[in-house]
């Protein structure tokens, strides 16, 4: 249950990181890259896109290989117990006891003989 939850908070942290960083960039050359115009920066337009975008990918190959190790730590066994366990008290229990059932008895109605 623990690695779970652990894998389930990266898998969150991931999805924030991610959504940050595609929201920085722009598809058409502007957002964050653009502001760094100036040549004396210390990381110019060029190596700011090939950072994002790097990031961009290891977060996105983070998030599949976390989102396929999830499948192995979810935890199926606390269901599967409860289910025989409400099956064995199900098995245990006494039978319950039923009146017995009456019919309704018909009255033969008599033909009047002519």
């Amino acid at each position: 249950m623990g690695a779970y939850i652990f894998i389930s908070v990266l898998i969150l942290i991931i999805c924030v990181l991610i959504t940050l960083i595609i929201l920085v960039q722009n598809p058409k050359g502007g957002g964050l890259v653009s502001s760094f115009s100036s040549s004396n920066q210390f990381m110019g337009v060029r190596k700011t896109s090939d950072f994002l975008e790097k990031a961009t990918w290891t977060l996105a190959i983070a998030l599949l290989v976390l989102s396929l190790s999830s499948i192995f730590v979810i935890p199926r066994e606390t269901n599967a117990n409860k289910a025989d366990t409400e099956l064995k008290e199900f098995k245990n229990l006494a039978p319950i006891e039923q009146p017995p059932q009456t019919f309704p008895v018909q009255k033969e109605t008599q033909s009047p003989e002519k």
